[in-house]
């Protein structure tokens, strides 16, 4: 062998072994990296997802993330007051908050960022002849007058107009509300003040409280309504057999979580739709961003979804904000450190994490929201950098495509025509009830199921979602048994910014090529030097 041919084989041998070893350590798990645990508080709204994320980035990065799900206005507050290290809210920080408590000012920097979306349901228990209805149909102004106590009974005129289909028991309605301060009644109460303004200002009026009546996030309680504690707890207490005759207003999750139905709620073109997941990407498409910076960057203005004409729309789609901090304060519970595990967790859930929105009653981000996720994370003190958006395997856009697009929007079936006002009402079962509901009205049925589709043959729920199983509460709504949904899909893990190459890695590498050097290079080596050696060899 000559000395160039010597060489160029020992190279080759290094660079299979650089080869190799590279390959090994990119399968390190990623628990090699120390993540410093991270604490958060607030909305009970989007907690079926932060919790199932959660779980993820603990099995997969042993990343450890609390979260106490205590109402968007006490997570608010635990914020401004710098005792957690993030926190999630449906709304802003509230300047004048209308229980007349101080200003929520933080005292350190923050940000907004978009972190999963969905439709706020009206989950409902309620059975004609023994039989439980899931296909129950509602207009805006029928929903805003149960809240505020203008209809008192199922068979109320209204409600009858809305369900030719079924013909309504003589039962009084018990409205479920919030006893907390929350951002499910800030939206609820939001949307009432924008499309029915002169229903829900009378009723302030009647409870006391100042007109022009607004947003609020303590929903003000009056008659026979009943107010519990965190989005389980209405849920909880609606899917009790003491519950029939109940409806409250909960993200949609918690009504596939509790096997109980939706009202399907009628949009501006005419059609009663379902929260599903692509009924709130539609809506979503004419959400508002503010897009000044500032301390309201990324905050939703939902004028637009609420009167969206796409005959597709649900028209209660919103999305839920992580608070992040942007500066470290000394003596403060939140460090670079600490903003590691936040980057790494937050980059997480904008991408692999939506893959599992749906299945868990929820909606997936568009690109718009994730790439302005991105730049939040970037403020994020500590750090890396959020991945690269071709990489980013969210559900609702694929490489190419505009930031204004959204996969799931594009390809979201058209309602069903027994969904449209009118003699006919769909049979087919919503929410976590997907039972037929058989015709008892002088209307005529039909199912959704032939709504017209781009890739979606159907608006019924995910079938990975959990139907029928309940969870067990007592009267005051209090989860007593139950592990809640079942049979969530489990996003694949991807490598996380936080994951970059560390000195792990490095020794892996470093002893992967010794060892490979060690079993290829001597039967190379050896031979020429035994040469070297022979009796009468040149020296």
């Amino acid at each position: 062998m000559t000395r160039k041919n010597f060489w160029a084989r020992v190279a080759r041998t290094v660079s299979i072994a650089f080869i190799v070893a590279a390959s090994v350590a990119n399968v390190v798990p990623a628990q090699a990296v120390t993540y410093d645990p991270i604490t958060g508080t607030g909305s009970t709204w989007s907690q079926n997802a932060l919790d199932q994320w959660r779980s993820n980035v603990a099995a997969n990065y042993g990343m450890k993330v609390n979260y106490s799900g205590v109402g968007s206005s006490a997570g608010r507050r635990d914020f401004a007051a710098g005792t957690v290290d993030y926190a999630v809210s449906e709304i802003p920080f509230q300047s004048k908050p209308e229980d007349g408590s101080a200003p929520e000012v933080p005292t350190r920097g923050f940000a907004y960022m978009p972190i999963v979306a969905g439709g706020s349901s009206f989950m409902y228990n309620l059975k004609i002849g023994g039989v439980r209805v899931s296909n129950l149909r509602l207009s805006g102004e029928t929903i805003t007058k149960i809240f505020t106590g203008v209809i008192t009974n199922w068979n109320d005129p209204a409600i009858a107009t809305d369900n030719p289909g079924l013909s309504m028991p003589d039962k009084g309605i018990v409205p479920v509300v919030r006893s907390d301060g929350s951002g499910s009644t800030a939206q609820f109460t939001l949307w009432m003040s924008k499309q029915h303004t002169d229903l829900w200002n009378s009723y302030c009026a009647s409870v006391g409280k100042a007109t022009p009546c607004g947003l609020t996030s303590q929903y003000p309680l009056t008659g026979n309504m009943k107010g519990q504690s965190g989005s389980s707890g209405v849920a909880g207490y609606v899917s009790q057999d003491y519950g029939e005759g109940a409806i409250t207003y909960v993200e949609y999750s918690y009504a596939l979580e509790s096997g109980f139905p939706v009202a399907k709620v009628l949009n501006t073109a005419g059609y009663y739709v379902e929260p599903t997941a692509p009924s709130v990407a539609v809506a979503l498409m004419q959400a508002q961003i503010n897009s000044t910076p500032g301390p309201d960057y990324l905050t939703q203005i939902l004028d637009g979804v609420y009167n969206n004409t796409d005959p597709r729309t649900y028209p209660l789609s919103s999305y839920s904000y992580m608070i992040v901090p942007t500066e470290v304060v000394a003596g403060g519970v939140f460090t670079a450190n600490k903003g590691a595990t936040l980057g790494a967790f937050a980059s997480y859930l904008l991408c692999e994490g939506q893959q599992q929105a749906e299945a868990l009653g929820y909606s997936p981000l568009p690109m718009n929201l994730v790439l302005a996720g991105f730049a939040q994370i970037g403020r994020i003190p500590g750090s890396a950098p959020a991945p690269d958006p071709a990489a980013c395997n969210n559900p609702t856009f694929k490489p190419g495509d505009s930031p204004s697009s959204n996969q799931l929007a594009l390809t979201a079936p058209q309602p069903a025509e027994c969904d449209k006002v009118g003699a006919n009402q769909c049979t087919t079962g919503t929410g976590g009830s997907l039972a037929e509901t058989l015709i008892s009205g002088a209307g005529t049925g039909g199912s959704a199921s032939n709504a017209v589709a781009g890739s979606v043959a159907s608006t019924a729920a995910p079938a990975s979602a959990t139907t029928g199983v309940t969870a067990s509460y007592d009267e005051n709504g209090t989860l007593i048994s139950g592990t809640g949904i079942s049979g969530a899909a489990v996003a694949a893990p991807f490598t996380l910014a936080s994951s970059a190459w560390g000195a792990g890695q490095s020794t892996m590498l470093f002893a992967a090529v010794l060892l490979l050097a060690a079993a290829l290079l001597p039967p190379l080596i050896w031979p020429r030097l035994k040469r070297k050696s022979a009796p009468g060899a040149v020296k």
